[in-house]
């Protein structure tokens, strides 16, 4: 009986206040590690143009190897979320474990690649010698923080997936609370520590994500969801179970992978323009994290919702659901898309740069911000894809959308040597590029006989 009714809990109603419940916490979760990139740039920005400059190229870096462990927790949470809504829960816990082990083996193997590939990487893709050494050295610091940030996601996967997503705010604000603390400790050096600088924001960032980690767990085994889903019954490698997860986890990776790495090119190519258009476009990173966390909320709300109802039976209510939520995450973008037009220069303010720098970062502030209201339809289109279960759709739409955009920015900034407004317009063709697919596969009705 007990059981029964734990299995019931697990199952997701399709209605505003159930996405409500699903998204605002995991936009909270995604909201707190974004405050805490603008943070590390706020006290950042006192070191000078040309560190804000170089810790946006190097953060780009780094989300590559993020987003290998954000494409395993997209394939997880939606066979945790299928698992739940066919109501075989004694099966997430082993899921978990699996996905924990790939997930540790791949942080390793990204360390040893960064160590290897980043000081040729940088030497012969930026103009300044000096930027390479900064980048490198930064990055030897951060990439082991990797392993942290990877456990991170897959708990944040779990708990998406079981319909448990209030309690990732616990490890967040003890993320994000250490964070800020250390970055003032640290790259300006207070309370008796040594001044590091640049490198200070790395080693903020590793102690803050080992801290919210920690503090997620001891929650998880507080509230009882360790033992309800029978998290550590079964510790043995399970060979099935772990391909299972990397069959449908892959394409996620690879197109995640390959998003990232086209927006290091990007980067790259703004950073052969000048120092203050890559300091402009770290800030609009920093813009783009901070207001896309809705989107993004919504967007793993529409991959957890389609995978747990396709798990109920209920196939044919999928696409009234995906309007839903599309309808809620539109609706916010817009109202962002608003506030952002109307103070475009106040946000800008905080990073504490002269008017000239503000004048000439507003108008890239209107093209992202019209960017963000295309990016809250698709990306929610694009994770109900995940949802069903057929990832390869997903890595086929990111591969064409990915060649649109590079040969448009290659074009735009390489070639023609235009304006970063104008570039960064390829956020538009980006984010259409991806709808378009993602749409016609979901009205397809393709995906309904799709078993994961």
């Amino acid at each position: 009986m007990a059981s029964a009714a734990a299995s019931n809990h697990l199952k997701v109603q399709i209605s505003n206040r159930q996405i409500i419940k699903i998204a605002a916490p995991i936009a909270v979760s995604i909201l707190i590690p974004q405050l805490n990139f603008i943070t590390n740039n706020i006290f950042l920005s006192g070191l000078g143009e040309e560190t804000l400059g170089v810790a946006g190229i190097t953060g780009v870096f780094y989300l590559v190897f993020a987003v290998i462990g954000f494409g395993l927790n997209n394939g997880l949470q939606a066979l945790i979320a299928r698992r739940a809504g066919e109501g075989r829960i004694n099966e997430i816990g082993n899921l978990f474990n699996q996905g924990l082990r790939t997930t540790l083996a791949f942080s390793a193997i990204s360390i040893a690649i960064v160590y290897l590939l980043a000081p040729v990487i940088f030497k012969y893709s930026l103009h300044r010698p000096e930027d390479a050494d900064l980048a490198v050295s930064f990055l030897r610091i951060r990439i082991w923080g990797l392993p942290f940030l990877y456990v991170y996601q897959m708990r944040n996967a779990l708990l998406v997936g079981i319909n448990q997503s209030k309690y990732l705010i616990y490890g967040t604000l003890a993320e994000t609370f250490t964070n800020i603390v250390l970055d003032y400790t640290l790259i300006n050096g207070h309370f008796g520590f040594a001044k590091l600088g640049f490198n200070g924001a790395a080693v903020a960032s590793i102690i803050a994500e080992a801290t919210g980690l920690l503090v997620t767990f001891l929650v998880m085994h507080w509230k009882g969801v360790a033992r309800q889903i029978n998290l550590f019954a079964n510790r043995k490698y399970d060979a099935a179970v772990t391909r299972l997860i990397l069959t449908q986890s892959a394409p996620l990776i690879l197109q995640y992978g390959i998003s990232i790495i086209s927006w290091e090119f990007f980067f790259i190519l703004i950073e052969h323009h000048s120092q203050r258009d890559l300091a402009i476009s770290n800030i609009m990173r920093n813009v783009f994290g901070l207001f896309g966390c809705i989107s993004w909320a919504f967007a793993a709300a529409s991959n957890t919702m389609v995978s747990n109802v396709i798990g109920q039976g209920l196939q044919h209510r999928v696409i009234e659901l995906i309007i839903k939520i599309m309808k809620l995450s539109t609706g916010m973008a817009l109202l962002i898309f608003v506030l952002l037009n109307l103070q475009p220069g106040l946000l800008l303010q905080v990073y504490g740069q002269d008017q000239d720098f503000i004048n000439a970062a507003i108008p890239v502030v209107r093209v992202v911000s019209a960017a963000l209201v295309l990016q809250s339809a698709s990306s929610v289109w694009l994770n109900a894809v995940v949802g069903t279960g057929n990832s390869r759709i997903n890595l086929i739409t990111e591969t064409i959308a990915i060649i649109l955009y590079c040969m448009y920015n290659y074009i735009v900034l390489e070639r023609l040597h235009l304006s970063i407004i104008i570039g960064w317009a390829s956020e538009w063709l980006y984010w259409i590029s991806l709808f378009i697919p993602s749409f016609l596969y979901i009205k397809s009705g393709r995906w309904k006989n799709k078993v994961i």
